[in-house]
């Protein structure tokens, strides 16, 4: 049997992030090509993670800095390693070059992490952000010479395709789109119309698109919104909820911050509206995808909505300004027709954008060709062959100091 080493830069936690829900789904089609899964890290355990049994995944803590990860890959001889996000890839792909240097390696990015910082600081400045800019961040450098370095890159936006391809001039062969993936959908369970009540909003404060989105609600949009509507509640869920996010709880706007949900589907399909008024960020939305699962009408922005529907309508509206976004969250809210006719739309981005079978084949498909001739694709990349060369001798150095020093004051 084959087998697949995921090095995560945390533990999978499907329940609190979209990114654990996605590294699930990833990890499943290597389960459907018969793989044996490993998942290993460095990070404290987390109370969040799922039990590994329950997906007959492997479990490894791993050292950072440290010659028993060598040990370690040695002893297991995965024929595929990924790694989680590029600062993974970073601190591990030298040691399996050296180690497993037949290895196939695969990244996947979760979201393009240049774009979202580039955004966050043009946000932060008041500037109009620029494409361009993505050329001078030292992020990028990074994050282009990590999937540069691997054999394959998954990337989960069409759009950020795109970015890679015309402002970074990475070749086809080494990324691989590969969404959000839905294997059923039932419309069934979605609750109608009149059996449901309120907005709601659901991320992971750790994350700070999420965060910001959260005060985007409080200071700009929800007065707006309860001036019309002033028996409705804005209910605020994630996990990781600081003091500064409960603080802005308060009964009396009918502005809830619930913190970590046991059951996100059951609170998103309670909910008439979901509202995510992003303000920088990238990748896909899962909080939008989930909504569309339960079938609930979401209101966005451009950067909550990109990648994510294609040439099919939305299933709600997007706007970018205040005032705009909060009539139209009135809007959907109070005409049902209007509801229903949303609701729809979000049960055909599913089926037209998100289905497993609409892109499972031909995962399989670059899995088993990369594997059948590794060396011709990796000599196809001969940037990447420079980078790597470059890259084990700088990060290996520093790690080998870094694990060094550590010794040293172990025995000190």
């Amino acid at each position: 049997m084959n087998k697949l080493l995921v090095i995560g830069s945390v533990w999978p936690e499907p329940s609190s992030s979209a990114a654990g829900r996605r590294m699930l789904q990833i990890i499943d089609l290597f389960q459907d090509m018969n793989y044996q899964v490993t998942f290993a890290s460095h990070a404290n355990p987390s109370d969040n993670a799922i039990h590994f049994p329950d997906y007959s995944i492997g479990e490894k803590q791993i050292e950072l800095n440290s010659q028993t990860f060598n040990t370690f890959i040695e002893e297991l001889k995965p024929d595929i390693v990924l790694f989680d996000r590029f600062m993974t890839e970073e601190q591990y792909s030298w040691r399996v070059h050296d180690s497993c240097p037949q290895a196939i390696k695969i990244l996947d990015t979760e979201d393009l992490h240049c774009l979202r910082y580039a955004r966050e600081e043009a946000f932060k400045q008041g500037l109009e952000f620029n494409l361009n800019s993505l050329r001078e961040s030292e992020a990028s450098l990074r994050e282009i010479s990590a999937i540069m370095r691997c054999d394959l890159t998954l990337m989960i936006s069409e759009y950020e395709m795109e970015v890679l391809r015309d402002i970074f001039n990475v070749p086809d062969q080494i990324i691989h789109y590969l969404p959000f993936l839905i294997k059923e959908r039932s419309e069934v369970s979605a609750q109608t119309y009149a059996q449901r009540s309120d907005f709601v909003s659901i991320g992971n404060f750790l994350h700070k698109p999420n965060w910001d989105s959260v005060r985007n609600l409080k200071e700009n949009i929800w007065p707006l919104i309860r001036q019309e509507l002033p028996d409705a509640k804005m209910k605020i869920y994630g996990a990781y909820c600081p003091p500064k996010a409960k603080q802005l709880h308060n009964e009396s706007e009918g502005f809830l911050v619930l913190g970590k949900v046991p059951d996100a589907k059951a609170v998103m399909e309670s909910a008439r509206i979901c509202l995510a008024p992003l303000r920088f960020g990238a990748g896909l939305k899962g909080k939008l995808l989930e909504a569309m699962e339960c079938g609930t009408p979401s209101i966005t922005s451009k950067i909550g909505a990109e990648g994510m529907n294609g040439t099919c309508a939305w299933s709600g509206a997007i706007y970018d300004t205040p005032g705009d976004f909060a009539t139209s969250a009135v809007e959907v809210y109070a005409d049902q027709s209007l509801w229903e006719e949303k609701q729809k739309l979000g049960y055909e981005i599913l089926e037209n954008r998100f289905q497993k079978d609409l892109f499972a084949e031909n995962f399989y498909r670059t899995i088993k060709e990369i594997g059948n001739q590794l060396e011709q694709h990796r000599s196809a990349n001969f940037l990447g062959k420079v980078l790597n060369y470059n890259n084990h001798r700088s990060t290996k150095f520093m790690s080998k100091w870094i694990e060094e020093k550590n010794q040293s004051k172990t025995k000190a």
